[in-house]
């Protein structure tokens, strides 16, 4: 059974309730419910158009993302980014090798600290310092925030509202800095895999070596990979 992410995610002022249902074992969680107010919260983009979202949370392996960007060109592929600052403060050639082959860049903090314990005055200090790097360094306005391991609380939301950010999470993780098997990360990545889904990875030998059977998977099946912003239609 596959894990099914229902988001309803808009610019104006609504409720938003977002259910994530996850299985037990696939995504290591239950069902949740969390009804958020004036968010820009994605789970996943729209059901259309063929999209699906490969997305890479970067504090690491510089010489992983590089094998990683090689082999997207080799498919086509494009994906997003997010980058961590204390990462792209070391590694500001490949920052900008990310943005000269056509990917999207986002932040994703600037210490990989945990957003969901955090007060907006230290969400915003934690996360503009990273934004305002990765668009000096590539001259690009950064609009999207993937908070580190998918923990964040209200405060976060907020400050990315007043940063103009959108805050990313998935509907599939890979688990890739736990699970260190190559067949373990296509799986998860592919399994039942539909248009509009956002799938996490990290710059993980053995997601390295899995990338293009996923990439393959996704190609046969008539989709395409494609960034975050993309996938949301903006």
């Amino acid at each position: 059974m596959k894990s099914k992410v229902l988001t309803v995610l808009t610019n104006v002022t609504l409720i938003i309730a977002v259910t994530v249902v996850s299985i037990v074992g696939f995504y290591g969680g239950n069902a949740a419910a969390v009804i958020y107010e004036n968010t820009n919260l994605y789970y996943n983009g729209k059901e259309e158009g063929n999209n699906v979202g490969l997305t890479f949370n970067i504090y690491e392996a510089t010489e992983n993302v590089y094998k990683i960007l090689d082999c997207l060109d080799e498919y086509g592929a494009k994906a997003t980014f997010f980058i961590g600052g204390s990462w792209a403060d070391d590694n500001v050639d490949c920052v900008r090798e990310i943005n000269k082959r056509g990917h999207e860049l986002g932040s994703h903090g600037y210490f990989h600290k945990d957003h969901s314990k955090m007060t907006v005055e230290a969400n915003l200090e934690e996360i503009r310092p990273s934004v305002r790097l990765v668009e000096m360094i590539c001259g690009i306005k950064v609009s999207l925030f993937a908070p580190p391991s998918g923990a964040f609380c209200e405060n976060t939301l907020s400050a990315c509202d007043s940063l103009g950010l959108k805050v990313i999470m998935w509907s599939r993780d890979t688990i890739d800095w736990r699970d260190k098997d190559v067949n373990t990360v296509v799986k998860r990545a592919t399994e039942n895999l539909e248009e509009g889904e956002f799938i996490l990875m990290h710059p993980k030998d053995w997601t390295v070596q899995a990338l293009p059977q996923i990439l393959g998977y996704i190609r046969d099946n008539g989709l395409n990979a494609a960034t975050i912003t993309q996938c949301i239609g903006e």
